[in-house]
């Protein structure tokens, strides 16, 4: 009851706010038929206008929905025809998809089919593979035979073509090297240390396209060095070696190689020729590839390589595979006359596996003399030199050959400021720096061709006058440091070198004679000899001139009182 009486009054309010048409048209008329119609209270006509009102929005809300009905139905039956027309569509696809497959299955039954007929004929041609098979192997092993019989037929052919081209690869390979010079120098940049805080990236530069020049920038001035072969701070141990066993292999045929390295102290000398027990050096390798050389040649060749070690400490030699460290050794001119040196009583060794070669080298290394000082923790007091000397024999031919390898490291140069030598480290500097000295006045005098050589003014350049002096293939390894503060020697080794590198020394001597006879004659009976150092060197020089017209009586005579 008091929502009914509260609501007429809300309405009653809106209706006053907006009176409806009805409302108006009472009013318009009340004027007129006021004398008529009874007079009617304003209160008393609220409830019969409200009511009209009611109705007229009732007569519109049912019109909107009737109108709505109708478009809801209109968009049914569009829904319905539209899903009628898409189903029916699809139906039609799905007929014409499964005509196809139809039509797929009447033609696969075809190739059905024709893989059955294979898989039947596979199965049979397996089941007589194993007759096929061996019938193959049968083919194959008489075209095999019969290929055996024509290589054998042709095998005497191709010796004799395979041994002519390896005298004239010889040849060619010793022209090679004789036209590159015989004193042949290579360098090699060592990397910088770990420890060493010196900036080296800028003052070492090398040249894309050509591996021979090196470039030092040397006071804000670019210096250029053009050698045979310029080796890397990368560079390993195996790559320098390739680039020198061309030279090691001419040992075998009978050349004298030498081969020394040169530079500072502190630049990696003793690494390249000694190396470490993992990543061996020249010598050890040297040793190993005449071993494999001689290995492939003998069936036809008997060879016997012999090592020997000496240092020269303070212009004192040392036997460093001898017993006695404090033995005195002296550098002999051979009494033969062949102008050949040898020391005697220096120590030989016969290697005939690598273990020989590594027990050879522990004992040379530990009586080497090394020391620290300022520029190097282990310095090398002296100039080692190893000695190899290959001897050779054809058994069917009786030719023979004979070849020496020295491999030299020189001790380095330094500076006294530097290195703070004191004491006997001092003397030793002085020895040191006196004997490469003298080995610069050596190569001056051979690059002027000087009528006199002064290869006596040091124990060094004595021991190396067979090296320098025309008869031997020489090979020299300039070892530069790239810190700054070694700028001013690597300028002075890399002068050095540059003049090593002028020097003509001439074509090195192969040493080979052939025997007239393999059992009788006195050239057998001194080879088969190796009790003394210096007999490889009689031996050679004397079947030389054994071999001369006219002087066999005499040699005969001087090698009879020579034994």
């Amino acid at each position: 009851a008091e929502g009914s009486a509260s609501g007429p009054v809300h309405h009653w309010g809106q209706a006053s706010r907006h009176p409806g048409p009805l409302y108006q048209a009472v009013s318009e008329e009340g004027p007129k038929n006021c004398q008529t119609v009874p007079s009617v209270t304003a209160h008393q006509a609220v409830p019969e206008i409200q009511i009209l009102v009611y109705e007229g929005e009732m007569e519109r809300a049912q019109g909107q929905l009737e109108a709505e009905m109708q478009n809801l139905e209109e968009e049914k039956n569009r829904v319905i025809e539209e899903a009628f027309i898409r189903a029916e569509s699809e139906m039609k696809a799905v007929h014409e998809n499964l005509a196809g497959v139809r039509m797929n299955l009447l033609t696969l039954q075809p190739a059905l089919r024709t893989l059955t007929c294979d898989y039947n004929c596979l199965k049979r041609q397996v089941q007589d593979f194993p007759f096929m098979l061996e019938k193959a192997m049968t083919e194959a092993k008489q075209e095999i035979c019969q290929v055996i019989g024509e290589v054998s037929s042709a095998n005497q052919e191709l010796l004799r073509k395979y041994k002519r081209e390896m005298n004239l690869r010889k040849k060619c390979h010793n022209e090679l090297v004789r036209l590159k010079g015989n004193i042949r120098v290579f360098c090699r940049v060592r990397p910088v240390c770990r420890g060493e805080h010196d900036s080296a990236e800028n003052m070492v530069s090398f040249d894309p396209d050509d591996d021979a020049l090196l470039y030092l920038s040397n006071k804000g001035k670019l210096m250029t060095f053009e050698l045979d072969k310029v080796f890397h701070p990368q560079a390993t141990q195996e790559g320098v070696f390739q680039e020198v066993q061309s030279l090691v292999t001419s040992c075998i045929d009978g050349f004298n190689v030498c081969i020394f390295a040169y530079g500072q102290t502190g630049s990696g000398k003793t690494y390249t020729m000694e190396g470490v027990a993992k990543d061996p050096g020249i010598n050890q390798r040297a040793l190993r590839l005449l071993f494999s050389e001689v290995t492939e040649k003998a069936p036809d060749w008997d060879f016997k390589i012999t090592v020997s070690m000496v240092e020269i400490y303070n212009e004192t030699l040392r036997n460093l595979l001898g017993d006695n460290q404090g033995e005195k050794l002296d550098i002999k001119m051979n009494p033969d006359g062949s102008g050949q040196l040898y020391v005697p009583g220096l120590t030989e060794f016969t290697v005939q596996s690598p273990e020989d070669i590594n027990r050879v080298f522990e004992l040379g290394h530990m009586n080497r003399a090394t020391a620290c000082t300022n520029l190097n923790e282990h310095s090398s007091r002296s100039h080692a030199l190893l000695i190899i000397t290959v001897a050779g024999v054809n058994f069917s031919t009786g030719h023979r050959t004979q070849g020496k390898l020295n491999l030299v490291d020189l001790a380095g140069s330094e500076r006294i400021a530097k290195s703070g030598a004191e004491g006997s480290r001092l003397r030793e500097a002085q020895c040191i720096n006196k004997s490469l000295s003298a080995l610069g006045d050596v190569i001056n005098a051979l690059r002027s061709r000087h009528s006199h050589v002064p290869f006596r003014n040091s124990r060094l350049t004595y021991l190396l006058s067979d090296s320098l002096s025309g008869d031997s293939k020489t090979l020299m390894m300039v070892q530069v440091s790239p810190l700054v503060c070694n700028m001013s020697e690597s300028v002075c080794s890399l002068k050095f070198a540059q003049r090593v590198r002028t020097i003509e020394l001439g074509n090195a001597t192969r040493r080979q004679w052939e025997n007239s006879s393999t059992t009788s004659s006195p050239t057998h009976d001194i080879m088969s000899h190796s009790t003394s150092s210096y007999y490889p060197v009689l031996t050679t020089k004397w079947c030389i001139d054994f071999t001369r017209s006219g002087k066999v009586m005499k040699m005969v005579s001087i090698m009879d009182h020579s034994w």
